[in-house]
């Protein structure tokens, strides 16, 4: 066997147990949830979840306080009154998505493009253009030696129409306070209905003026806001690609 062959044998052996590894595992996993509801997952502190990390951003130098004693006033009150609004580590409030994102983008692109140059060689190292002749094997025109023309055309055409609409209600915790005074957000919501599981998770920073009354927060003053807004179950696996196709196009070089 060359060695071009055993290269190719010695791929499609790797792909085919790539294959067989994958189906293997997803198999596995959907035959053990034949019969069975997607699983809702636990309620746990954020903190101890693999992967976390605090917030780090850029604050502003720190403020000092003065605190007078036996004073009904302190700087880092609101109001006179209690304040029914979330202001420490753990607090919850009301997250408002009403998100109606629309975009509509159309470009076309032309490009013409032609040339064409023409070069003579009447005597070149001595040779007198009479002697061309002897020295190439066919009659020689010294006025057209060189004889160059290009043509070019381009034609680009683009377009993207996109719409999104997304209305709900998330509840979500504040899970630090930044030096500055405004706080890091974490939400997350499961919704399961006839072996369909929607899920929803929210992070991102707010301003504690930005609070309302009601302890509720529109969306768009979330800065580096990260919303994901999926399902799991059989619809959503209708849905996907066979596990077989999207391994192939990962692995496909066309």
């Amino acid at each position: 066997m060359s060695s071009l062959s055993m290269k190719t044998f010695t791929a499609a052996v790797c792909l085919t147990s790539l294959l067989a590894l994958a189906a293997c595992g997803s198999m596995t996993e959907r035959l053990s949830s034949v019969g069975k509801a997607p699983e809702i997952a636990k309620i746990e502190n954020p903190y101890i979840q693999p992967g976390y990390r605090p917030v780090s951003l850029p604050m502003p130098p720190l403020e000092e306080q003065n605190r007078e004693p036996n004073s009904l006033w302190q700087a880092s009150r609101q109001t006179f009154f209690k304040d029914q609004r979330a202001h420490k580590v753990g607090d919850i409030l009301t997250i408002m998505i009403d998100i109606k994102d629309t975009a509509d983008l159309n470009n076309k692109t032309e490009r013409t493009r032609s040339g064409d140059e023409k070069q003579g060689l009447t005597n070149f190292l001595g040779i007198a253009e009479s002697q061309l002749g002897k020295v190439l094997p066919e009659a020689v025109d010294p006025s057209a030696l060189v004889d160059m023309n290009s043509d070019s055309t381009s034609t680009g055409d683009g377009k993207i129409q996109r719409g999104e609409t997304i209305s709900l209600k998330l509840a979500a915790m504040v899970t630090q306070v930044l030096p500055n005074g405004n706080f890091v957000i974490q939400g997350r919501q499961q919704v399961r209905v006839n072996y369909e599981l929607r899920d929803l998770e929210l992070q991102g920073v707010i301003r504690p003026e930005d609070i309302q009354n009601n302890n509720s927060i529109s969306y768009e003053k979330i800065a580096e806001a990260r919303i994901s807004y999926g399902g799991k179950g059989t619809v959503s696996e209708l849905q996907q690609p066979r596990y077989g196709q999207q391994i192939f196009d990962v692995v496909s070089p066309f």
